[in-house]
C-alpha cells in the first residue's frame, strides 16, 4: 500500500503519525494500537489526525471515530502532562475522596466541567477503583498511588510536581 504524504492533512506535519502507521504496516486491524501510540505522542486524539488515519488506513472516518469514542482509554480532548486519578470506589468514598477531589480541583482552579488545567500540566479524573482500598482514600498521579489521602497532602503532592516541572 502506498504511503500517504503529510500534505494530505491540511498542511499539518504528520511525520510522527506516519511513522506509527508505517510501524503497523498501514493495517486497519491494528487500529487500537495505532490510536494508543498516537495518544501517547499527542496526549489526546486530535480530530484531524483521526481523519488522516482513516484516509491512510482506507477506512471510514466514522469507523476510526467510533473506535476512539468507544474505549474509555481514548480522549478527544487534550490531557495534561500529569494525570491525577482520584478513586471514588466505596472504601475511598466513605473515607472522604470527594473532599480530596474538591480540594484538588479548587487548588488547580478547575471550574465545573473542566478536567484539564489551561497550561496542560494536569488532568483530573475520578475512577471507580484504583485497587488500594486498604489505603483509602487514594489518588494516583501518573500511575503512582498515594494514600491515605487528605486535602492538604493532595495539595502538597501537586505542589511538588509543579516545582519539578518548573525545573525541567
Amino acid at each position: 500500500m502506498e504511503k500517504l504524504g503529510p500534505e494530505v492533512a491540511l498542511g499539518r506535519s504528520f511525520e510522527k503519525v506516519n511513522a506509527i502507521l508505517e510501524k503497523h504496516g498501514y493495517d486497519s486491524t491494528n487500529l487500537i494500537a495505532i490510536l494508543q501510540e498516537i495518544q501517547e505522542e499527542y496526549r489526546y486524539l486530535p480530530e484531524e489526525i483521526l481523519t488522516y488515519v482513516a484516509t491512510a488506513l482506507r477506512v471510514s472516518p466514522a469507523y476510526v471515530y467510533g473506535v476512539a469514542t468507544f474505549y474509555a482509554q481514548f480522549s478527544l480532548k487534550p490531557k495534561g502532562k500529569h494525570i491525577i486519578r482520584v478513586c471514588d470506589g466505596t472504601a475511598c468514598h466513605v473515607k472522604g475522596s470527594e473532599k480530596v477531589l474538591r480540594a484538588i480541583r479548587e487548588y488547580l482552579g478547575l471550574r465545573e466541567g473542566e478536567n484539564t488545567t489551561p497550561d496542560l500540566l494536569f488532568t483530573v479524573e475520578t475512577v471507580a477503583c484504583i485497587g488500594a482500598c486498604a489505603l483509602a482514600p487514594v489518588m494516583a498521579v501518573d500511575n503512582e498511588v498515594f494514600g491515605p489521602m487528605d486535602e492538604e497532602r493532595a495539595r502538597q503532592i501537586i505542589e511538588e510536581i509543579e516545582k519539578r516541572s518548573e525545573v525541567s
